[in-house]
């Protein structure tokens, strides 16, 4: 079993071929675009956002979606939720569990639109329809989001990277339509730790970083913030990059895991994996101010 302590530089690198096409489709059809809604995942509410976006949407007026608020710390994710205010943008929470959220960010949209149809009231023109982005990182819940906002289900869902493949146009209503976007990530990766928080919330899919990689990196951000999480989920008090075998073999004893010639690292990285990615443990946050 090997380790990676190292957070400031990385090879983690995930870049597949549609999300290139994905950032050319949209430079294609930006400048027809009034609204980006921009959905971030609140647990990691900084490792989430797209760092070039505003060149790529060429600086269109913004929503900034804390998706899956009701499983963050929110303690912890408000502060970037008044630090994005405070730089101006416009900022909106959404619970996965909540059906009706969703009408916050159709509020947001009507009050841009606003002053761009007086303006073309003054035109004599008559006013727009509002056409609008989805656009984030794999597996923030974008296709959950559309389908509450037209209220039905016709975009595929799955809690994994990746399900959407393609632009696609779908109307809303008489006063906004959608474009869908598959998740995109960047070329490159600042930090090893902004991967691995990628990784931990499965925006990078599993294959890609080695699952005893992520699982050590979920128990290293539970025991720097959350040590009563570690102990509730996983029946150990701390983590210890120097005790990895003793603190996995007390993980299996306590998850009723058999412990045989060695410990069975895989089944045990996963279990702590999908402790996450199965919304067993909540009220967390990795990012921080």
């Amino acid at each position: 079993m090997k380790e990676k302590n190292n957070e400031n530089k990385t090879n983690i690198n995930w870049f597949p071929g549609h999300m290139a096409k994905t950032r050319r489709d949209i430079t294609n059809v930006i400048s027809s675009l009034d609204v980006v809604i921009e959905v971030i995942d609140s647990r990691i509410p900084l490792s989430s956002r797209i760092p070039d976006l505003d060149k790529l949407t060429n600086n269109k007026k913004r929503i900034v979606v804390f998706n899956k608020y009701d499983l963050c710390d929110k303690e912890e994710t408000n502060k970037w939720i008044n630090k994005y205010k405070n730089e101006g943008l416009i900022v909106v929470t959404c619970d996965s569990k909540n059906s009706n959220d969703y009408k916050k960010i159709i509020e947001e949209v009507k009050n841009i639109m606003i002053d761009k149809n007086k303006k073309r009231e003054s035109k004599g023109l008559l006013p727009k329809k509002a056409k609008c982005m989805v656009i984030g990182v794999p597996n923030v819940g974008k296709s959950t989001l559309i389908n509450k906002l037209i209220g039905k289900n016709i975009l595929d869902v799955g809690n994994k990277p990746g399900v959407t493949k393609m632009l696609n146009t779908i109307r809303v209503n008489d006063f906004m339509d959608l474009v869908d976007t598959p998740g995109i990530l960047w070329p490159k990766f600042n930090s090893e730790k902004l991967a691995l928080n990628l990784a931990s919330m499965t925006v990078i899919k599993e294959e890609i970083i080695s699952s005893d990689v992520i699982a050590i990196h979920i128990l290293n951000m539970l025991d720097n913030y959350y040590k009563d999480k570690l102990k509730e989920n996983f029946g150990i008090d701390y983590y210890n990059h120097n005790e990895v075998e003793e603190l996995f073999t007390k993980i299996s004893k306590f998850k009723n895991i058999p412990v045989k010639d060695e410990v069975d690292y895989d089944r045990v990285s996963l279990l702590i994996i999908n402790s996450i990615k199965q919304e067993k443990i909540k009220g967390i946050t990795f990012d921080r101010l």
